[in-house]
């Protein structure tokens, strides 16, 4: 197997890897630099300069990418945008809100809900708290 393809398979590894643990921001970088030794390989570099281009990608992706994306995803609300801004927000419920049914106002905008915790029942005109969106349904908790 040439050494591009084996650069091909651990960088879309280290990808899945990535996927599979969202939020710690550590595989990603690193399959960047299995990336950049992917090109290095197809351009003819030999094994040491393949393996310095991944170490120092590597060192590189770790130190400047992962702080920005680990800094993006701790944003206050206030900074946020889209639905990442209706987390912690508060709204009103409208019409009671059951694992069925139910109908909250976040910041003037009717959205369907749903309770976060299984089986609760929110009583209308209580102010709850959006704890995550799915979809175009609001989940919601006292």
């Amino acid at each position: 197997m040439p050494a591009w393809a084996i650069w091909v398979v651990i960088a879309a590894a280290l990808a899945a890897g990535e996927i599979a643990t969202p939020g710690l921001f550590f595989l990603g970088p690193v399959a960047l630099a299995a990336a950049a030794s992917f090109v290095v390989a197809a351009l003819g570099v030999g094994l040491v300069g393949q393996l310095a281009v991944f170490a120092a990608g590597s060192a590189l992706a770790l130190l400047v990418l992962r702080p920005l994306a680990r800094r993006t995803l701790r944003l206050p609300p206030a900074l946020r945008s889209g639905v990442a801004a209706l987390r912690g927000a508060r709204a009103i419920v409208i019409q009671p809100v059951r694992a069925d049914a139910g109908t909250v106002s976040i910041g003037g905008d009717i959205w369907s809900a749903r309770p976060y915790v299984e089986g609760d029942v929110i009583d209308q005109g209580v102010t709850v708290e959006v704890v995550e969106i799915d979809g175009a349904t609001a989940r919601v908790m006292r």
